[in-house]
């Protein structure tokens, strides 16, 4: 499944969507430098290649907030939208939980399904999705949330 568009009256009808896995994105130790220059957050575990190995990690991780961020990227192929739809927002998070450790180099992947769908108006709809982040060869997933998105159509 890609993107789909479909009429506005059909919305409410796709709870229950689940999408096939996103694509792989690697967090390399390149990306988790630029996150943690972004953000400010230069904790050694991060960036401290050689410090991180002395943990229990065995090297550095990503923040969990830079895994969080990345939803966007690994959601952009997948999704069901109203026609003439005009922006998509994302509106919150009703939980988040980080659940495992992504360790620098590993490749993530999203796996998501609407959980819900809630006409606000003529135009707007919002849309509460379950997605889980894996990491490749790994039980545990990094993170599970529920995220919150209004589209709006024209």
């Amino acid at each position: 499944m890609a993107v789909t568009t479909v009429p506005k009256a059909d919305m409410l009808k796709q709870k229950g969507v689940k999408f096939p896995p996103g694509p792989w994105v690697t967090i390399d130790q390149a990306r988790i430098n630029a996150f943690a220059d972004c953000t400010e957050d230069h904790q050694f575990i991060h960036i401290d290649e050689e410090r991180a190995a002395q943990t229990p990690f065995g090297g550095t991780i990503a923040h969990g907030f830079l895994t969080l961020s990345m939803l966007v990227k690994m959601s952009e192929e997948e999704g069901v939208f109203p026609e003439n739809m005009v922006m998509g927002i994302n509106y919150g998070f009703d939980k988040v939980r980080f659940l495992a450790p992504v360790r620098a180099g590993k490749r993530v992947r999203v796996h998501s399904e609407i959980l819900d769908v809630t006409q606000k108006d003529d135009n707007r709809f919002l849309i509460k999705s379950s997605v889980t982040v894996e990491i490749e060869g790994e039980e545990t997933p990094a993170l599970a949330a529920e995220w919150l998105s209004m589209v709006v159509c024209a």
